[in-house]
């Protein structure tokens, strides 16, 4: 897990370091600290969430590994799954 502020000491500098790590391959998905979610990078609700609540994982085993759930606006068949092994 990267946490988005350890990324660098400016926007710039996260949104560079950012780049760089997804062109790598390192980061693939990003997740909600506080929530405990993680979807895709092109996610609406993702976006919208301040830098210092996001985090980034290379995988969705990763995330998962880490407590977080997958996010019921862009991966709803992944949450119903989730959702349903977890008798929520």
């Amino acid at each position: 897990m990267i946490e988005h502020l350890h990324m660098g000491s400016t926007a710039a500098e996260r949104s560079a370091r950012f780049r760089e790590l997804f062109r790598k391959g390192k980061i693939a998905f990003g997740g909600y600290r506080k929530g405990r979610i993680y979807g895709t990078l092109r996610c609406a609700s993702g976006k919208r969430m301040l830098d210092r609540n996001r985090v980034f994982f290379a995988s969705e085993e990763e995330a998962l590994a880490q407590g977080f759930r997958p996010c019921g606006h862009c991966l709803p068949n992944k949450y119903k799954q989730w959702k349903a092994t977890n008798n929520i």
